[in-house]
């Protein structure tokens, strides 16, 4: 089999179950990537894309799984997956700039703060069924940050307005070589189980 075919199999199930643990998973998942063939996929990438693919390489392991539009790891530090995307979206909080790395994280949260969560910052994502959280920006500081205030939010120590002007605070002094606590590391536990299966309609049971 191809390597291009083995992705399109491997792709779905580390997106959705974020499985590889190590550097030594990409060959047993198949991806089979050297460094000469992801750099030769990258070449047509974005500056910012580009950028953060070997940002992650660097620091965890080289991506489990790659296509021609995303670069895939799965658990990699705290993060349960992350998917580096060629296609940039345009965002203008704090900053302009591009968001093409996405990190998930199980998480939880009380309905009544989604509203207030997507106030704050449009990138970042609650998936209830799951009980998942993303953040998606150009950096890994910058998800960190994003994780670390909306799990402020929802906690209730601050408010949306309060956040944003954190955010936009903690990512100048990053830029700035400056001590940025929560762009470092994520500043709080997930609980065990945060997923969320709803209940089914009284008209539904037994169906």
């Amino acid at each position: 089999m191809k390597p291009n075919r083995m992705l399109v199999l491997v792709l779905p199930s580390l997106l959705l179950a974020g499985t590889v643990t190590s550097a030594h998973e990409k060959t047993k998942m198949g991806a089979g990537m050297d460094r000469a063939q992801m750099e030769k996929t990258l070449a047509g990438w974005p500056k910012a894309s580009r950028e953060a693919v070997e940002f992650m390489t660097k620091k965890y392991a080289p991506p489990a799984a790659m296509t021609s539009d995303m670069a895939v790891w799965g658990k990699t530090g705290p993060w349960k997956r992350t998917v580096v995307y060629r296609v940039e979206v345009p965002h203008a909080f704090p900053g302009p700039h591009t968001d093409v790395m996405q990190q998930w994280i199980d998480y939880k949260a009380p309905a009544s703060k989604y509203d207030e969560l997507a106030a704050y910052d449009g990138s970042v994502v609650l998936e209830r069924t799951s009980g998942e959280m993303s953040a998606r920006c150009d950096k890994e500081g910058a998800n960190f940050l994003a994780l670390n205030l909306a799990d402020d939010i929802v906690k209730g120590k601050t408010t949306v307005e309060g956040a944003r002007a954190k955010y936009g605070k903690q990512i100048m002094a990053m830029k700035a070589g400056k001590s940025a606590p929560y762009t470092e590391k994520l500043l709080f536990a997930a609980p065990g189980d945060t997923r969320d299966p709803d209940r089914p309609l009284p008209m539904m049971k037994g169906k």
